[in-house]
């Protein structure tokens, strides 16, 4: 019996912020998945190691976490104000999906060092020493991302003393940008309220925040749902009940903000909305066993992705974190203690986070301008990735 053998496809495996993926080149990939379709998700699927039942990715490069489950592709953009197009695959762990309905904010981070050193970005816009500012075209959700990347001696700098809760080693620090990161349409608040009455059949009328700004994502009072905000990964994540609960909490926002039309759509829609949990300051030991003390932060932030607690902060709900704090009477402003702001400084599984925002009111509507966080990147291999040549 003949069998196929492997093909080899350029590759980069970077992690960016508190995540990591496999990046790849438009033109370096196979003709076939060089277009959305059935072949790239095949393609991606394998690349990662899914779907696998045993939820371990152990034939693939996939970490078997949403954090880890990533894909990114990258080409020059046709647009002369940005200068490259980047899409982001989620890949499903244990289903043959790859979600496409949203950005990562952390690999956000990862994209001007890659697009910098393979070529994708004009040398005459890369300074010898000093920060190069890149324009980043995200084609899933059609903004505008800007990556101010260090360089030294006409390269990515990669080392450095910034130091990321989340992320064992200290880096060189990538200033990302999110601009007018709400939803294209400019319904930041999908309901039209900065705080809604959400019915969740089994939990109860639950107030919540539902806010398109950097992913869509509901937010939800800790203590409404028997938490404290202090939570780690172990309590939540070996929970079966309390992974049913936000999951349906989830798919009930999603039918509110417009995203899907029927609650059983969500199993196709994994990526988003995101789902959190806020609380006012408290002291709570991080998972590294760092103490962190109430009053050298804002509030408490859980957030769950792809269906399970988050280890330390998704990019971009990071984002929607600090355009919520920026807008008076959201649950996060308000856990935060109300009032106005443009920044927040706010903790999570692994640590804390600092991020901004600006978002301003118009006829009645909120509108966010930008969103600003610092972020690392590192390269952690490159070369090849060998996938079965009949696998798409």
């Amino acid at each position: 019996m003949a069998h196929v053998p492997q093909i080899k496809i350029p590759a980069t495996y970077m992690r960016g912020g508190t995540s990591k993926g496999v990046f790849f080149r438009l033109e370096d990939l196979p003709e076939a998945a060089r277009r959305p379709g059935p072949a790239r998700d095949a393609l991606l699927l394998r690349v990662i190691g899914s779907p696998d039942p045993y939820q371990k990715q152990i034939d693939g490069m996939g970490g078997a976490t949403s954090s880890t489950s990533k894909t990114v592709i990258l080409s020059k953009s046709e647009s002369p104000d940005h200068d490259v197009d980047y899409l982001f695959g989620q890949v499903s762990i244990d289903k043959p999906f790859v979600d496409w309905s949203g950005n990562c904010g952390n690999l956000s981070a990862a994209v001007g060092p890659f697009v910098i050193s393979n070529g994708l970005v004009d040398p005459e816009r890369i300074p010898e020493n000093g920060i190069a500012t890149v324009r980043i075209w995200q084609a899933n959700i059609g903004k505008t991302i800007v990556s101010r990347v260090p360089i030294t001696n006409g390269e990515v700098q990669e080392t450095g003393d910034f130091e990321l809760d989340g992320v064992t080693f200290p880096a060189a620090e990538v200033a990302v940008e999110f601009m007018d990161p709400a939803d294209g349409e400019g319904a930041m608040f999908p309901t039209g309220n900065l705080v809604d009455e959400l019915e969740v059949p089994g939990v109860g009328t639950l107030e919540a925040t539902m806010i398109n700004a950097g992913i869509p994502t509901v937010f939800v009072n800790a203590g409404a749902i028997g938490y404290s905000g202090t939570e780690l990964q172990e309590s939540i994540n070996g929970d079966t009940r309390a992974l049913a609960m936000f999951e349906s909490i989830r798919a009930h926002a999603a039918v509110r903000m417009g995203l899907i039309k029927e609650v059983s759509e969500a199993a196709e829609r994994q990526h988003t909305p995101k789902v959190a949990f806020v609380a006012p300051p408290a002291d709570y030991v991080a998972s590294s066993g760092k103490a962190i003390k109430a009053g050298d932060i804002d509030l408490v932030v859980r957030a769950l992705s792809m269906g399970k607690l988050h280890h330390a902060m998704m990019g971009t709900a990071a984002v929607a974190i600090a355009t919520a704090a920026a807008v008076p009477g959201t649950l996060v402003n308000l856990a935060a203690g109300g009032g106005e702001r443009n920044s927040v400084h706010f903790g999570h599984p692994s640590g804390t986070l600092r991020v901004g925002a600006e978002a301003s009111q118009t006829a009645g509507q909120w509108t966010a301008t930008k969103a600003v966080m610092s972020r690392s990147a590192r390269v952690l291999m490159e070369g090849q990735v060998r996938i079965p040549g009949d696998a798409f």
